[in-house]
């Protein structure tokens, strides 16, 4: 019942003689049953974007942790963020802003373990992927969405996440297994980020390369005849999973007509931008219309480079980079992709959420940048039964800690799960068959 508050539900179902286990229960088995989402499009913003000159600014704040940028009125009363963000700021009654969230670590990598697994770092030092590791958000939300033959059930766009030249850990299917990892798929136009975006033998679909469709189909079948059971390890297991999906998708004909960008109506291409950015949004909506549960947009260079290109690691000149490149192609095309989602009467049904490794430091440093700082940072969601028009907690005067509300990545992906209508508590089993619950997060109050 809307208005009927989660603290108002407990008081009556204590006084009903429920114990609160037996309450927390009910209302997570009463999660599926819900009004929930059917796709989910998550904007990773790759690098640590700087909440203090996005979704949280400080205009009163001193002049060496403001910085040069004002801030903007939003369609929210009340609400401002950056400057830079005018697109976003007309849209926010569809966005619920997060300010409070933290963690404890400051590296990219284990940031983003973080935040797209909802759980601490298994280990210290730069993380490749291992099969050891907790499941991603898409690999989770893919084990309980299907998808039409031929179509996959997570996808990675448009490249993998690299830092230092290595595979990051935290994007991957862990130990659900290789049938499990998101597949990347390559944007097929749009002008790329600046900067190096390396696959460092990551499995990547690149549909853009023109495949003799009968061929493969021919080819397809006679390697069936002449292949004979082994015993598989598990690199010879995702080499084949991805070959076989590879090959489904390519003799569908859902996902080959949703990489056709061409086939969108060109004022919607345009409204996106000519970047790989936009043209990336694009096509996880189209993606997620042809029945792909889960699509995972990397917002930035796919390798961090040290600090240098289009990604969000902005530790030097931090305000040209963000003013000239970094907030105009987010702004130009997250608003693109709510506008398009609500004119297509599917953002009831779209959860959108921005993610990110953490926020920045509230001093700038001497190179005119902000280093690393988990200790609080900005998220968003929209859509999928998101109460738009919203901020949730609060960070203090310099934006340096949570001041109301404190939350953390395993209330995001509690929250995240909910509104698909997933369960937080539902259980995953690891190698060894032991059971775990997808979140231990508490579902925050923004639906």
């Amino acid at each position: 019942m809307k208005g009927f508050s989660r603290r108002r539900w407990l008081a009556t179902s204590s006084l009903a003689g429920l114990s609160l286990p037996t309450v927390l229960q009910l209302q997570s088995q009463a999660a599926p049953n819900a009004k929930r989402a059917k796709r989910c499009i998550i904007l990773y913003c790759w690098g640590g974007i700087s909440h203090h000159e996005s979704f949280d600014p400080k205009p009163q704040a001193h002049a060496e942790v403001r910085g040069p940028f004002t801030t903007i009125a939003t369609a929210t009363t009340g609400v401002h963020i950056g400057e830079h963000l005018p697109l976003l700021a007309k849209q926010t009654e569809k966005l619920a802003i997060i300010r409070s969230m933290h963690h404890d670590d400051s590296a990219h990598g284990r940031g983003m373990f973080w935040n797209l697994t909802g759980h601490r770092p298994p280990r210290s030092g730069n993380i490749p992927p291992d099969r050891s590791d907790w499941p991603s958000l898409p690999a989770v939300v893919s084990k309980f969405r299907s998808a039409p033959k031929g179509v996959p059930t997570a996808v990675r766009l448009p490249y993998p996440m690299v830092d230092n030249g290595t595979l990051q850990a935290g994007e991957y299917g862990g130990w659900l297994g290789a049938k499990y990892d998101p597949i990347v798929i390559r944007t097929p136009a749009g002008a790329p980020y600046g900067g190096v975006s390396r696959t460092l033998g990551a499995e990547v679909l690149d549909f853009s390369k023109n495949i003799p469709y009968d061929r493969l189909r021919n080819r397809n079948q006679l390697l069936r005849q002449l292949e004979v059971p082994i015993s598989r390890d598990d690199d010879f297991h995702s080499f084949s999973h991805f070959r076989e999906l590879a090959s489904d998708i390519l003799l569908s004909s859902g996902v080959k007509d949703a990489y056709a960008l061409e086939r969108e109506d060109p004022r919607v291409r345009e409204r996106y931008g000519d970047h790989i950015g936009g043209q990336s949004m694009l096509l996880a909506r189209r993606l997620t219309e042809a029945g792909v549960p889960v699509v995972q947009v990397c917002c930035a260079a796919g390798d961090l480079n040290g600090g240098s290109g289009d990604m969000w690691d902005t530790h030097s000149d931090n305000f040209n980079r963000l003013k000239k490149r970094l907030l105009p192609v987010f702004d130009q095309g997250a608003s693109a992709l709510l506008t398009d989602l609500e004119q297509r009467g599917t953002l009831d049904d779209t959860l959108v959420v921005m993610l990110t490794d953490f926020g920045r430091t509230p001093k700038i440093n001497g190179s005119s940048g902000r280093d690393h700082y988990p200790n609080v940072y900005s998220i968003f969601m929209a859509g999928g039964g998101i109460q738009g028009g919203q901020v949730y907690g609060s960070s203090d005067g310099n934006g340096a800690y949570p001041r109301n509300n404190p939350c953390g990545p395993a209330d995001a992906h509690a929250t995240i799960f909910q509104a698909l209508g997933i369960s937080p508590r539902a259980e995953i089993h690891d190698t060894l068959g032991r059971p775990f619950p997808i979140s231990e997060g508490r579902v925050l109050p923004l639906l």
